[in-house]
């Protein structure tokens, strides 16, 4: 049986995982965590983006044994901090979701960089948010609220 911190709290996974089994897959099929989208299985466009360790990384492609004895925050968990009741807030404020498949992979990309990066010029967005793909192509709308949440998490530039 393998250990997770997973949104701040101790969760078993079942010992008949493979180490090698994609994070996504132990979230949501083990955890019943299914915030995190699954999109491409190849790490590209995004959508299964979580945290470990606070690092943004696509679960698609990460294994189980990577995660094993880290924190793990998914897109159930990011809410409970400052930095997600902002961004989340921001989204709302800004439409941003239209058919919201991508959002949960979106929100954690804006939250890693707002946690490393309390004030991002435009380009350091983009490079934050590259690979995030939307295909409903609400990219102006994600960096006007990530901009906001940027302004409500440390005050005006």
């Amino acid at each position: 049986m393998s250990t997770l911190k997973v949104n701040g709290k101790s969760v078993n996974v079942d010992v008949d995982v493979d180490a090698d089994t994609p994070l996504l897959w132990v979230l949501r099929e083990e955890l019943q965590l299914t915030g995190t989208k699954f999109g491409c299985g190849m790490a590209l466009c995004g959508a299964c983006t979580v945290h470990v360790n606070g690092q943004p990384v696509r679960s698609c492609s990460t294994p189980l044994s990577a995660a094993i004895g880290k924190s793990v925050t998914t897109i159930e968990g990011v809410g409970s901090t400052k930095t997600g009741k902002a961004v989340q807030a921001a989204w709302v404020a800004h439409d941003v979701p239209q058919c919201g498949y991508c959002q949960s992979g979106q929100i954690m990309s804006a939250c890693a960089l707002l946690s490393k990066n309390t004030k991002p010029s435009g380009g350091d967005i983009d490079s934050a948010m590259s690979g995030n793909i939307c295909r409903c192509g609400t990219y102006n709308q994600i960096r006007a609220a990530i901009q906001d949440a940027a302004v409500t998490l440390h005050g005006k530039a």
